[in-house]
């Protein structure tokens, strides 16, 4: 990923997601996504932009399929607002960098 984005396994969504403090953003994505990819540098900026006060974490569907299905992900890209171990609020699909952030900052 890169230094303001987190990638998140199966394996470690529950330290890095359900357990982390504070609110978490993930992004349930896939390489062959092109909404994936046009929604990517704005989470990056998110990330960078509100460091301290949410993590951006992406989830790749393909290398991680248990997490998306126990999240019932039906398409991509998802992204889910999470804080102490609970889904906060869910959208699907892409959207432009100012309504991700309206959206974070509403629910921090």
């Amino acid at each position: 990923m890169s230094e303001h984005t987190l990638a998140v396994s199966d394996s470690s969504f529950d330290a890095d997601v359900l357990k982390a403090s504070g609110l978490v953003l993930v992004d349930f994505w896939a390489e062959w996504c092109g909404p994936c990819k046009m929604i990517g540098p704005a989470l990056e900026e998110i990330g960078k932009d509100m460091q301290g006060r949410v993590t951006v974490a992406k989830v790749n569907i393909d290398d991680n399929p248990v997490t998306p299905n126990t999240y019932g992900v039906r398409s991509i890209p998802t992204l889910m607002l999470m804080r102490d171990g609970k889904v906060v609020d869910t959208k699907v699909g892409a959207l432009p960098k100012s309504q991700l952030k309206a959206w974070v900052e509403g629910a921090l």
